[in-house]
This record gives structure tokens, C-alpha cells and sequence, in this order.
């Protein structure tokens, strides 16, 4: 493992991610997956198909879903999903630690609670990305955290001002943005 790569994980494992119990909403994972780059490591987002049954169609994510029935543990959701929406294989020695769960905070949305994995590559790999991806990006997380800002955007007709990463045409918002910021934080 890439030394920056055993760094995240060595403070990412002095955290306690904090857990949320709720027990209307279905459970869901996603991954960060790292890989060095050029200028540090490099963070894996999706853009989501246009779906109209998606409540998060076309925007920016991270590959992840619900979680089945056959998914033993959490980390088997991300992992399946994640193979499922884009190719990529994320075997459990990759796995670098777990962030806080997240709950939406628009009420609009699911009740669904999110807890997200990271994972750690040597390399980018090959993506082959299912009809639920429309597209793909990898950004460093230099990038990303000069690209912070607040931005509009559009929710069921209504204008809105949210923290966001701003990434060339790519707006990364909402619950993806509420996981990368405190990432971003926990690592330094």
C-alpha cells in the first residue's frame, strides 16, 4: 500500500465514526475510493443517470446503493454496488476505514441512512460503467478543497443556496458534499 494511502488509514482509525439508528429509512453505503495522483490522491465521483424514479438523478456521487438482503455488512453493499454501477473491484484489503452515517437532511428525499466506506487503490482502474452512471470523474482532493464555494442549485423547481465543490461544469453537493467535508477534514 501506497504510504499516503496507509496515512489515511492510520488517521482515519483514530476516529470513531458516529452511527445513526433510524428505524424507518433503509440503510445504504458508498465508497471513496482514493488512488495516488499527480498531486496527492485522487477521489472517485459518478455522475448519476437521468432517472425520473432517482430522487438524485444526474447529479454528482459516490457509487454506492441500498443495501440487500444478501449483503452481510455494510461494506458488502458498497463494495457490490460499486462493482455493479462502475466495474470497480474493491477487495477488503483496500478498505481504509468508515465515516460518520449520514441521514438526508431534505425532507423530500428517502429516509435513507448512508454510511460511507473508504477505500484505497494503487491505480485508477478500468471503469465500465452500468446505465445507472451517466459519466465519471476523478478529482484531487487538492481541488477539492480549493473548489469549495456556495452555489445555486435547482431542487424540485425551488432555487437553492448550498455548500458545494465546483469542479468545472460538475457541481458536487448534498449529501455526496456532506461526506467528502468532514473527509476532508478528518485527514488533514
Amino acid at each position: 500500500m501506497d504510504s499516503i494511502l496507509r496515512e489515511v488509514k492510520a488517521r482515519l482509525g483514530r476516529k470513531s465514526p458516529r452511527r445513526v439508528l433510524e428505524p424507518e429509512a433503509w440503510e445504504a453505503a458508498v465508497g471513496l475510493i482514493l488512488v495516488p495522483g499527480s498531486s496527492g490522491l485522487d477521489l472517485f465521483f459518478i455522475r448519476r443517470a437521468e432517472r425520473a424514479e432517482d430522487p438524485w438523478s444526474g447529479q454528482m456521487a459516490l457509487p454506492g446503493g441500498r443495501r440487500e438482503p444478501e449483503d452481510v455488512a455494510l461494506v458488502e453493499t458498497a463494495c457490490r454496488e460499486t462493482l455493479e454501477e462502475t466495474g470497480i473491484s474493491l477487495p477488503r484489503s483496500s478498505l481504509l476505514g468508515e465515516l460518520d452515517d449520514l441521514f438526508p437532511d431534505i425532507r423530500v428525499l428517502p429516509p435513507v441512512v448512508v454510511r460511507p466506506f473508504v477505500f484505497g487503490l494503487p491505480t485508477r482502474p478500468r471503469i465500465e460503467s452500468s446505465d445507472e452512471v451517466a459519466g465519471h470523474l476523478w478529482v484531487s482532493l487538492q481541488v477539492l478543497r480549493a473548489s469549495a464555494s456556495a452555489t445555486e442549485v435547482e431542487v424540485q423547481g425551488q432555487r437553492l443556496t448550498v455548500d458545494a465543490y465546483v469542479v468545472g461544469e460538475h457541481v458536487i453537493w448534498g449529501m455526496t458534499q456532506r461526506i467528502v467535508a468532514p473527509f476532508l477534514e478528518w485527514i488533514g
